[in-house]
């Protein structure tokens, strides 16, 4: 009997693409895209507040990554909207990307009537960081509690004076809405930033600052200003002796405000360069080092794939146009 040594016609057919398949799995991917230029970073705000801690943080990891300058340069005013615009301008290489945050890439949308950027004029590429704020006062103040806040204000109407670190900043809605609900009033002055707003209120030339946690609570630590109360819906580990805002008062059982901050690019950025983007800062986030820092601020990783990121902003966008539309505030963009 002799064996046939030939295969049937169909399985001779599919022999090539067999053979190729192994092939092309084993085909090296695309390498992930990188500058091979020097990278900017702009802060819309100052320096030493957290959208600029954020900023620079971010460069060094890139930089050390890349192996190219990543250099830090910070556009401050108009609630960080300056900023904005300036990333909003540039070309959509990967070349030039923004530190934001809650302020101009949620609350400005409603807060102003003529913002020249929207939603759309940005590429939402990787959060870094959330948390809270703090209602910070002097140490000096003869002020200990929410109740003695509360009876300070109301003692006299409009004499007290609170900084902001910009119009339209977490900074400068938090104590709007906390005000109205206390039926109390203070005169806004808003600074280019955390660093020059904790700058006066160290001086004593303003009241008080609702301000990122992350940014005032080494001044919290070293005594010079004293932590009244947190905004989030519970306490925060970092200060777990300073109560939530929610729970010192019955004016304030609805108060929660947290803020947050993350990479944006210009619309019409690459699909690959933002998921190239997005894997190093969520790699930045996943080292142990970043997260013993992140705790250290009283902060918590913001980690999310480009398009989560993306809800999470429109989210944003939704939940203070309520707020602003509710409080009846409107402003004209600088």
């Amino acid at each position: 009997m002799r064996l046939r040594t030939s295969l049937p016609r169909r399985a001779a057919l599919a022999m090539p693409a067999l053979l190729l398949a192994p092939r092309a799995r084993s085909q090296p991917q695309a390498p992930a895209w990188r500058p091979g230029q020097s990278v900017r970073i702009i802060a819309g705000a100052a320096a030493g507040g957290t959208t600029d801690i954020m900023a620079r943080l971010v460069a060094q990891h890139l930089q050390a990554r890349w192996g190219t300058p990543v250099v830090v340069e910070n556009r401050t005013g108009a609630g960080g909207t300056i900023g904005t615009m300036e990333v909003v301008r540039a070309r959509p290489d990967g070349l030039t990307l923004f530190s934001g945050n809650v302020g101009p890439q949620a609350i400005a949308y409603s807060l102003y009537r003529n913002l020249q950027y929207g939603p759309d004029s940005l590429a939402d590429i990787a959060g870094t960081i959330r948390g809270p704020n703090v209602l910070v006062v002097n140490a000096a103040t003869p002020v200990r509690s929410m109740a003695e806040f509360a009876a300070w204000l109301r003692a006299d109407p409009g004499k007290v004076s609170y900084a902001s670190t910009g119009v339209g900043q977490s900074t400068h809605l938090s104590p709007v809405w906390l005000l109205q609900l206390l039926n109390a009033q203070a005169v806004h002055v808003p600074y280019r930033g955390s660093a020059p707003a904790q700058t006066e209120l160290l001086a004593g030339n303003v009241g008080f600052l609702v301000d990122n946690l992350t940014g005032v609570i080494e001044q919290v630590r070293a005594g010079r200003l004293r932590a009244l109360a947190v905004t989030s819906a519970e306490r925060n580990a970092a200060l777990p002796e300073v109560p939530a805002m929610r729970e010192t008062l019955p004016e304030l059982a609805g108060y929660e405000v947290n803020t947050w901050f993350g990479i944006f690019g210009p619309a019409g950025l690459p699909a690959a360069v933002t998921a190239a983007l997005n894997a190093e800062v969520n790699g930045f986030l996943d080292l142990p080092e970043t997260r013993r820092r992140f705790e250290e601020l009283g902060g918590v990783p913001l980690r999310l794939a480009p398009a989560d990121f993306t809800a999470f902003v429109r989210a944003e966008i939704a939940k203070w146009r309520a707020v602003i539309q509710r409080e009846g505030l409107q402003l004209d963009a600088s």
